[in-house]
């Protein structure tokens, strides 16, 4: 059986998505309109939502559903 490779994350989660999405938007600055830079920028909204969610699970006010 194979084993996994593991590593711990220096970065939190939240960092980790946003410098992708800065860095996804950026290369998508250097882009001409087309299906690529569409592609790029639809998985920055992806990362900044994900920090959204991730934000809002984390949150002090979230409750359990009952």
């Amino acid at each position: 059986m194979l084993t996994r490779r593991r590593f711990k994350q220096t970065k939190p989660l939240h960092e980790r998505l946003a410098d992708e999405a800065t860095r996804l938007r950026e290369e998508a600055r250097t882009l001409a309109p087309g299906r690529r830079r569409e592609m790029l920028l639809r998985r920055a909204r992806q990362d900044e939502t994900a920090i959204r969610i991730d934000a809002w699970l984390h949150s002090p006010g979230l409750r359990a559903p009952t």
